[in-house]
């Protein structure tokens, strides 16, 4: 958890000093994945053991639809022994309440607003936090000066993600320029949406485009061939 927290939580800087840093860097961006909105515990476990041994991820997402806490708690358990199995930090969607209950290392924010600093607060400086922002420049900057250890930007490709408005790859690029505070796209992606955002994105966060796939360890292959 503490190699996640030091890359995602690299702190928060406006300099143009990253410029040649992070854009003339050959660093390649790490894949962060998303679960699917439902799972099936008897089926996905293996599933998900047999992506996270295929290719080296940074960081999971739990991002369930349920709103049933039965649900949540016991694929949370399922999860964080495969993921914590392989170094893996797992964070949970919204639900912070669970961070600390279930030994997660952190929490993902749709709708960060006010609360990142009061979080921060409460979980402690070794707890990640992340929070999407949309396409707000702005709401990013706000996030990174409350605590967040990492921004999202999406979609970057038609989907039910936000208010259907697109993340274009300028704001990416000017994140990228002027601040030090990682940054992850998410949303839609494609072969040629990865290819095109690599130079300037840390992060690219997967999810529904490889668990809708008969074979997802091929997809994600697939999907993330330009970062080899």
């Amino acid at each position: 958890m503490a190699t996640l927290v030091s890359t995602m939580g690299a702190g928060y800087e406006s300099t143009t000093k990253s410029q040649a840093r992070r854009m003339m860097s050959t660093d390649t961006p790490q894949l962060y994945l998303i679960t699917p909105p439902v799972i099936d515990l008897g089926v996905f476990p293996p599933l998900l053991s047999r992506v996270l041994d295929a290719q080296e991820i940074a960081c999971l997402r739990l991002s369930l639809a349920a709103r049933d806490e039965d649900t949540i708690l016991r694929s949370a358990d399922a999860l964080r022994e495969i993921a914590h199995a392989r170094d893996i930090p797992l964070v949970i969607e919204e639900h912070v309440l669970m961070v600390e209950r279930l030994g997660l290392d952190g929490v993902h924010l749709r709708e960060p607003a006010a609360r990142i600093r009061k979080l921060r607060e409460s979980l402690g400086a070794d707890a990640i936090i992340g929070a999407y922002c949309a396409q707000s420049r702005h709401d990013g900057m706000n996030a990174g000066e409350a605590g967040a250890d990492y921004v999202s930007f999406g979609p970057l490709g038609a989907s039910a993600l936000g208010d259907g408005q697109l993340a274009a790859r300028d704001l990416f690029e000017w994140w990228s320029a002027m601040i030090e505070l990682p940054v992850v796209a998410e949303g839609a992606l494609s072969r040629d949406l990865i290819e095109a955002f690599t130079p300037v994105t840390d992060f690219f966060a997967i999810g529904e485009e490889i668990w809708t796939a008969d074979d997802p360890v091929a997809a994600l292959a697939a999907l993330t061939a330009p970062l080899r």
